[in-house]
């Protein structure tokens, strides 16, 4: 569906900023894509926009009705795996892995299938069901050594599959395949593997040693301060106040 050039223009400008703020600031970004809703509802992008914002802020219920609206319009299997996310996320796991086993998955890409898997892994964890959870993560794509965007994600839902059922030997392996995999940083392997080795990290910034320092330096002010009282009579002390400067800012994009 096409719009004139004006609303097209804002429509387009509410959408990047959708997908600048995502990631970092999903609330922001949730209320530009209602903007863009409002603007332009029966444009496929823009429902598909308006459902990841809604999924990324936990709003399932509303992020599968603007997917399913999304899927309509275009005809299109690709959001099939984040539906059934959907429905996990209101606390419908078996949905989920029906909808795992429906045609629609045999017509994704290998990308798509490999979250399809891990969507249903989910589900099978939702029910208690650690040991087929296990099982359907166990893939060609899985044994492959090739890297692909989301190796690192399957290595590590594997890896913290097996430690949630008490495999630790063989999850501290695929941590360690997940790390090797995740050049994007997209999981947090790293401190999984730290804290299987027993290994703290430290803060080189430790805030109880700077508040030493402070009680260190107001015992020499309090002994500076008695030997002022002795000399001088009527001693004035200046103080200044700090006042920071606030700005309001309008998120709006209208």
């Amino acid at each position: 569906m096409s719009l004139p050039k004006g609303l097209a223009e804002d429509v387009s400008r509410n959408l990047v900023m959708v997908a600048q703020l995502i990631d970092d600031e999903p609330e922001k970004a949730y209320e530009y894509s209602r903007v863009a809703l409002r603007l332009a509802s029966r444009v496929a992008a823009v429902r598909e926009a308006a459902g990841f914002a809604a999924y990324a802020t936990q709003k399932y219920s509303e992020a599968l009705a603007e997917f399913r609206a999304a899927r309509r319009m275009s005809g299109g299997v690709e959001l099939w795996p984040v539906m059934a996310d959907c429905e996990r996320g209101l606390g419908r796991p078996e949905r989920a892995l029906a909808m795992a086993g429906e045609p629609e998955v045999q017509k994704l890409d290998k990308a798509g299938q490999v979250e399809m898997r891990l969507v249903a892994a989910g589900a099978r964890r939702d029910l208690g069901q650690l040991d087929a959870a296990i099982v359907t993560l166990q893939s060609p794509e899985l044994a492959s050594g090739a890297v692909h965007p989301w190796t690192a994600r399957l290595r590590y839902a594997y890896a913290d599959a097996l430690l949630a059922a008490g495999r630790e030997s063989e999850a501290r392996d695929w941590f360690a395949k997940a790390l090797e995999s995740d050049k994007d940083g997209v999981t947090d392997a790293s401190d999984r593997l730290a804290e299987l080795d027993g290994i703290e990290f430290v803060d080189a910034f430790d805030d109880s040693d700077d508040e030493d320092d402070v009680e260190g330096i107001e015992d020499v002010e309090d002994v500076e301060d008695a030997d002022d009282v002795e000399d001088v009579e009527g001693g004035v002390v200046d103080v200044a106040d700090d006042v920071d400067d606030v700005e309001d800012v309008d998120g709006d994009d209208r």
